[in-house]
């Protein structure tokens, strides 16, 4: 994302429209101050979902995950509850339990 002081993006504008033409977002700040930012108008695109996301991941924003989802595994089968099991009863006696 390109950053612009109000007189740059004054004295610069199409510069800063072009380069949103081509996908980059420009902020406008004021003072330091973030005031707006120029994005790109229309549909978000699978190609800009991921520049966005490769964005934040080159700032620390995010960490993609490893691997195959579907590789993931639990330990043994799903747990499933009894018959007449009550979430809220066992809510309730968790809670009488740790008084």
């Amino acid at each position: 994302m390109k950053k612009a002081t109000i007189s740059q993006a004054k004295n610069r504008l199409s510069e800063l429209l072009d380069a949103v033409r081509h996908g980059e977002s420009v902020l406008i700040t004021d003072r330091s101050r973030p005031v707006a930012r120029i994005e790109p108008v229309g549909a978000t695109t699978a190609d800009e979902a991921a520049g966005w996301l490769d964005e934040l991941e080159r700032a620390g924003v995010v960490r993609r995950g490893r691997g195959d989802v579907s590789k993931l595994k639990l330990p043994g089968p799903i747990p499933r509850p009894k018959r007449a099991a009550s979430v809220v009863d066992a809510l309730l006696a968790e809670r009488e339990e740790s008084r």
